[in-house]
């Protein structure tokens, strides 16, 4: 048997292993990081499986590849909805944060360690982040649901902090190593990683987005294979010219994520599937690195500093900044938590040992033990506290069955999901009393694990997932129309005009769209414009009532077909 053969059995041994334990993650209510830590310890040279592995730079350089795809990914699943709401809090934790926090835990530890006190910032530095694949697989597999701006808040931290932990990791070592001046050179390093981080993350994300859309590939399977392609080249040419790579492939994944592509859907499942690989992968390696014995030899001073890091470092960095920013009391305890430490400090702990710092051994089973303890106790807490807060909401109903345009290359069409709820314009209505715009499509609805066909007599129902294709132009007026009842939004702030079908009722025209027109409701649209007009009904015609503006777009001998429908006044009535 050849060493390559081994080599497989042994890694399809271990990610199936790494795999089934995922599902005991629940039950035991560990995150499953901790479980995948676990598996690769027991396979390690201490445990039954008896693997010797001690090659630091190898598993830098796996756990780097394998965060990178896991950032990419939590970019694409970012919607930019999300980050206006709370990009400012999040970016003040994923920097001012991890310094605070850094240089809380690096005094403790340097007088816990009896280290010099650059030794302790730089084991403070190390786990100053938290960690991105904890947090995303907490938030969205374990069936934590917060409100969308809290959860959001802290995703955005865990993916946007690794760049500051990882700018003063690299600062200090160079410093402690190669006796770099703790000053310009250290604030050009930071503008270097930051700067180009960022530009280098927008700029290939968008030509990633054209290349993506004018790339004619013979295979369906390849454009998710191309999107992941374009987000390590995100993080390869903007670490070759000294700026964070790993902000530069969130950023790119945010942009990609957030744009028209083709094949989107497939491409989301891919590199879900792919951030799970790549996550059991780096904690398996990651496991296999740590001799366990030698954690014994640390584990107090270890716990301590864990300890100082939970409660002490933790909730000083994150009050002052989320109070400023009006967060309520029991949403920045929750997010004092949910300070996770996991793959980043681990891999930042193995540094030390490239730069060839003496001690390089002692930090990284310290930072180790800290992750361990991080991890188990605010992992498995998470929801606990959540709810002791009284901050989780319902679980949301996932839909029966999903739709995908597989390539929109030629076509100017999106599929949009939206979900019925009991405060829903469109609750408890049928779809054709809906006036949706006239290029929309209802293609599918799922109730609970059924498929219903729609047809016009369909009563939408509260839980209900409705599939439609539309054309981006009226993306706005559908998400109207399955507004809250309450929602008071002038339509003129959104497009000048969408076109219905003229067997619209007044009456569901005025119920879907919040507007009113002062006639018969029972009418249809092509009634009440005959009415108006005569014997001058032709395309082109107009018929201005109070607020709103009916135009004949279509018509079939001296039927009218299609009617624009154009708000000219800001006056609003409430829904019927």
């Amino acid at each position: 048997m050849f060493l390559i053969d081994q080599f497989i059995l042994l890694a399809a041994a271990l990610i199936l292993i790494g795999i089934l334990s995922s599902q005991l993650s629940a039950r035991l209510g560990l995150p499953v990081l901790v479980l995948f830590l676990l598996v690769g310890m027991l396979a390690g040279e201490d445990g039954p499986g008896g693997i010797m592995f001690d090659n630091a730079e190898a598993a830098h350089a796996l756990g780097t590849l394998a965060l990178a795809m896991i950032l990419f990914d939590g970019g694409l699943q970012t919607p930019f909805s999300s980050i206006k709401k709370v990009w400012k809090p999040a970016s003040a934790l994923a920097t001012l944060g991890v310094l605070v926090t850094g240089a809380v835990t690096g005094y403790a530890a340097a007088y816990i360690l009896d280290l010099p006190l650059l030794y302790g910032m730089l084991i403070g530095a190390i786990v100053g982040s938290t960690d991105a694949a904890a947090v995303f697989s907490l938030l969205r597999n374990a069936g934590i649901n917060l409100d969308k701006k809290l959860s959001s808040t802290l995703e955005i931290e865990s993916a946007s902090n690794d760049p500051m932990a990882i700018f003063l990791t690299v600062g200090l070592l160079e410093i402690l190593v190669n006796g770099m001046e703790p000053g310009t050179q250290l604030l050009a390093l930071f503008a270097s990683q930051m700067g180009f981080g960022g530009l280098f993350g927008l700029l290939i994300g968008w030509l990633s987005v054209k290349l993506i859309n004018n790339t004619q590939l013979s295979a369906a399977g390849l454009y998710p294979v191309l999107v992941a392609a374009c987000g390590l080249l995100s993080f390869g040419i903007t670490a070759y010219v000294g700026g964070s790579g790993f902000l530069a492939v969130f950023i790119t994944g945010t942009v990609i994520g957030n744009s028209h592509f083709i094949a989107r859907k497939n491409t989301f499942l891919f590199h879900d599937g792919l951030a799970w690989l790549s996550q059991i992968t780096m904690f398996l390696v990651l496991g296999l690195l740590i001799t366990p014995t030698l954690l014994l030899e640390v584990w107090l001073e270890g716990l301590v500093i864990a300890l100082v890091l939970i409660f002490i470092a933790r909730p000083l960095a994150v009050i002052p900044i989320l109070a400023l920013f009006r967060f309520k009391w029991r949403e920045i305890t929750l997010v004092s938590w949910v300070g996770l430490r996991g793959s980043v400090p681990i891999i930042l702990a193995i540094f030390p040992y490239i730069f060839g710092l003496p001690g390089a051994a002692l930090i990284f089973n310290v930072v180790f033990f800290v992750v361990l303890i991080s991890a188990t106790v605010q992992g498995s807490t998470l929801a606990l506290m959540a709810k002791a807060l009284k901050l989780t909401l319902p679980p949301q109903e996932k839909p029966a069955a999903t739709l995908e345009i597989m390539s929109l290359k030629d076509v100017n069409a999106d599929i949009v999901e939206i979900t019925i709820d009991e405060k829903s314009r469109a609750a408890e209505r049928r779809l054709s009393q809906l006036a949706l715009p006239e290029s929309a499509v209802v293609a599918m609805i799922t109730r609970n694990d059924k498929i219903i066909a729609p047809r016009g007599s369909t009563q939408l129902l509260t839980g209900d997932h409705l599939f439609i294709v539309l054309k981006p132009a009226i993306r706005s007026f559908v998400n109207f129309v399955f507004s809250s009842k309450s929602k008071r939004k002038n339509l003129n702030t959104l497009l000048d005009e969408f076109k219905v079908k003229a067997t619209t009722r007044i009456l569901d025209l005025s119920h879907s769209y919040n507007i009113e027109v002062n006639c018969s409701e029972n009418e249809t649209l092509e009634q009440l414009i005959k009415s108006k007009l005569k014997d001058n009904v032709e395309v082109g015609k107009s018929v201005i009532l109070e607020n709103v503006e009916l135009t004949i777009h279509e018509m079939l001998m001296d039927r009218i077909i299609t009617v624009g429908v154009k708000m000219t006044a800001p006056k609003i009535t409430k829904s019927k």
